[in-house]
């Protein structure tokens, strides 16, 4: 149960330590506005724009890992299998972030494929017959 625990708090905090080089980006852009940071995103090219996508799609894929996790504690099917798919989603996560920013695209529409599978055979796993 800790690992998932664990891959829990770390997934809930990849999204914002994906903001990170948005702010990187948005500072090289005339500097960071704070007063209307979304209206500055909108005007990142190269870099910038594929970090600000890396970080919403980092939000966008909290929600099915979010309920994996709800699935396989209400469904009392923490096991090996269900721990393990968790930590390769992060690494999965993980890499998605790190190909969007090198623009490595076809690596990572594979990791992101990856990211999305993994919280579904949580949830398939979870009620699979014990």
């Amino acid at each position: 149960m800790n690992t998932l625990i664990v891959c829990s708090i770390i997934a809930a905090l990849l999204p914002y330590l994906a903001k990170a080089p948005v702010a990187i980006a948005m500072n090289k852009l005339d500097g960071y506005d704070n007063r209307h940071p979304r209206a500055q995103q909108s005007k990142l090219t190269g870099f910038g724009a594929r970090a600000l996508a890396a970080h919403q799609n980092s939000f966008e894929s909290l929600l099915i890992f979010t309920i994996a996790l709800v699935v396989v504690f209400a469904s009392n099917t923490i096991t090996a299998t269900t721990e393990t798919l968790a930590i390769i989603y992060l690494i999965a996560r993980v890499l998605y972030c790190v190909c969007y920013y090198v623009n490595w695209h076809v690596l990572r529409s594979s990791v992101w494929l990856i990211g999305l599978v993994c919280p579904i055979a949580m949830m398939v796993v979870s009620i699979q017959p014990s």
